[in-house]
């Protein structure tokens, strides 16, 4: 017996049917999307391609994300520089440092939704 993935996540939210859009349009995730080569989207999900999960506890004080939220979504992502150009022209705010990339993990951008949770963008070596 073992636990095969994640099977969502859930977090609360001022306005949810706003916040969902906002993912949907800007980052294309939420329910009713689905990522290439996953077949058709289906309503009440979104249906990704496997790969690696981080999970990953942080101490209290961390400082990796703001210390008034509890988490920082992570999106593994196929083109990173372009993921940026498509946000950045949409007025969105999005933050890179070069001390962030390295050869063996990949490349990093950090933007917030419209509530203020961090989002990093994460584009695995090779990807």
């Amino acid at each position: 017996m073992a636990v095969l993935a994640i099977g969502g996540l859930f977090f609360r939210s001022k306005d949810p049917d706003g916040l969902s859009s906002w993912y949907r349009t800007h980052l294309g995730i939420g329910a009713g999307c689905a990522a290439a080569d996953t077949g058709p989207a289906e309503e009440w999900s979104w249906k990704t391609q496997g790969g690696p999960v981080v999970f990953a506890p942080f101490k209290a004080d961390s400082d990796y994300f703001a210390a008034d939220k509890q988490y920082m979504l992570n999106l593994r992502v196929d083109d990173i520089d372009g993921m940026i150009e498509a946000l950045t022209a949409a007025g969105i705010a999005v933050e890179t440092r070069a001390e962030w990339d390295s050869a063996e993990i990949g490349k990093f951008a950090r933007l917030h939704d419209p509530e203020g949770n961090a989002i990093e963008l994460w584009q695995m070596p090779g990807g």
